[in-house]
């Protein structure tokens, strides 16, 4: 492969979850499209996954003795998957059972995979999943998933809300108002200035017609069925379509995604994680 060929860092995860053999058997076999990964993970974790696959299933790993430049990436023969260990020490990991050596290994590999992003030696990031229990138990009680974690990362949290979550497949596009909250407070959350930020957010970095999903069955029903859309959700549509944005809604959730994927929309914007989720 070229060196025009992109370089894709996929991060372990939590070693002892699915994120190693995921990594190690999708390395192994022949990529759909060319690219040049670079792998994020514990040798003690990578070499456990390894032992058990047969050679042909086996990718050509290269243990890399510290964080890479562009430079010696390119230089790497072809055809090798050169793999940087955050941690570097020799340990047991047992899959399924995910402890604080986990927890700072999979925190540990995230971190490095950023800095790789953010000074240019990779193009893209991929991240095998963590569990978000096992990190906010052992390592960083404020953690609650990749989304906030690379926000804060990048410095985006001090420019106010200029990220969102976001799924992307054909013909549907979701984004969130909110992540890994309790329901509760996810619908105390949801007010006309966090539901304006968001539009004008996805309008700034993503743009088309966006609609924005009703909270309550049939979005209220004209304030039959609750007066949420009315008192928060309208006057943020308002004032986002007064700013120039192409925003819609409140939209009935039962047959929005239907309609986006339908062509209607272009995106939803989901008002907390599992109304976009499912």
């Amino acid at each position: 492969m070229s060196a025009a060929t992109p370089i894709l860092a996929f991060t372990q995860g939590d070693p002892a979850g699915v994120g190693p053999e995921l990594l190690i058997r999708m390395l192994g076999a022949a990529p759909s499209r060319p690219l040049r990964p670079l792998l994020v993970g514990e040798r003690a974790a990578l070499e456990g996954v390894v032992a058990r696959l047969d050679g042909d299933e086996r990718p050509p790993l290269v243990y890399l003795s510290g964080p890479p430049s562009r430079a010696e990436l390119d230089a790497l023969p072809a055809g090798r998957v050169p793999v940087l260990d955050p941690v570097g020490r020799r340990r047991r990991v047992e899959p399924g059972r995910s402890g604080p050596a986990d927890a700072a290994g999979a925190l540990a590999a995230l971190d490095a995979g950023i800095a790789l992003a953010r000074e240019g030696v990779v193009d893209a990031l991929v991240t095998a999943p963590v569990s978000k229990e096992s990190i906010a138990r052992h390592c960083d009680p404020s953690f609650r998933g990749h989304t906030d974690h690379l926000a804060a990362a990048c410095g985006l949290e001090r420019y106010g809300r200029d990220y969102l979550m976001a799924f992307l497949a054909p013909g549907l596009q979701v984004a969130l108002l909110s992540t890994h909250l309790p329901l509760t407070r996810a619908l105390r959350e949801i007010a006309t200035g966090p539901i304006l930020d968001a539009l004008l957010c996805l309008d700034r970095h993503a743009g088309g017609r966006i609609a924005v999903a009703g909270l309550n069955p049939h979005a209220g029903e004209g304030g039959l069925l609750g007066s949420e859309e009315a008192d928060r959700i309208e006057p943020a549509v308002a004032e986002a379509r007064r700013r120039g944005v192409d925003a819609r809604g409140p939209e009935s959730a039962d047959s929005l995604f239907a309609r986006a994927r339908g062509g209607e929309f272009d995106w939803v914007l989901a008002l907390y994680h599992d109304q976009g989720l499912i």
